[in-house]
């Protein structure tokens, strides 16, 4: 009996030097030598000042939280409040027919308004409840014109916005990861599509030539992962440090 004890407690002893000790200073090491930056989180860094993770997204926004004109914009994110949130990743796990993501049918829709026929309003909330009318009906928030603010989180809200911002025709068509968020919420990059159709505004911020920036976007863009998985992508931070790198 003592001696089977004995031979227990010596396993344990040794498992727990082998897997909690041996194992990953091993694995660790050879991580180190192999691909150190991979292993230490892919930081990316601008004149010896850490600006962020090219595996992590983030926003490029103003104090206002406005996006900036001068930068490329990452996909939308339902990971926190304001999106890129490391702590709350996650995605709206809404379906596809969902109104809050792809809006009200545009023939049956009592808040359409001109810019946007698939209008989803947005609930009027006091004292930190929705407003509701001497008649018990919700009360949706009012642009200075009388029509409804329309949910900005809304697929077609979202290319309305986008056409808006970079400068598109009404009817351009949109990239679907510029209106879609990501199933972590954090996801780096954007496709090949949506760099292009950002190029311009970007460059008329910078008092750039779009062939420069558009240069650039192919020059930062990668392929499908061996070869043939995926598709290509252009990751946006990396993108925007080399961006406002010397030249």
């Amino acid at each position: 009996m003592v001696r089977r004890v004995l031979v227990s407690l010596l396993m344990v002893v040794l498992l727990t030097v082998f897997l909690g000790v041996v194992y990953p200073l091993v694995v660790t090491g050879i991580s180190e030598l192999a691909f150190s930056h991979k292993a230490n989180g892919s930081l990316v860094c601008r004149n010896d000042k850490l600006v962020g993770s090219s595996l992590l997204g983030q926003n490029f926004t103003g104090a206002n939280g406005q996006p900036l004109p001068q930068y490329f914009q990452p996909r939308p994110s339902a990971a926190g409040a304001n999106g890129y949130d490391p702590t709350s990743s996650g995605a709206s796990n809404l379906g596809p027919s969902n109104p809050a993501l792809v809006g009200n049918p545009a023939a049956e829709n009592p808040y359409a308004t001109p810019a946007n026929p698939n209008c989803v309003p947005v609930q009027a909330v006091g004292h930190g409840a929705p407003l509701v009318d001497k008649h018990g009906k919700l009360v949706y928030e009012k642009n200075p014109n009388g029509t409804d603010v329309c949910d900005p989180n809304t697929v077609p809200e979202r290319a309305i916005e986008y056409r808006e911002f970079n400068g598109l025709a009404k009817g351009a068509t949109v990239p679907v990861d510029a209106v879609t968020a990501s199933g972590s919420g954090l996801d780096p990059d954007i496709s090949i599509a949506n760099a292009p159709d950002q190029a311009p505004r970007v460059a008329r911020a910078r008092h750039l030539s779009a062939v420069t920036v558009i240069a650039l976007v192919h020059r930062v863009a990668s392929g499908r992962d061996l070869g043939f998985l995926g598709e290509p992508f252009v990751n946006v931070l990396e993108l925007n440090v080399d961006l406002s790198s010397p030249r």
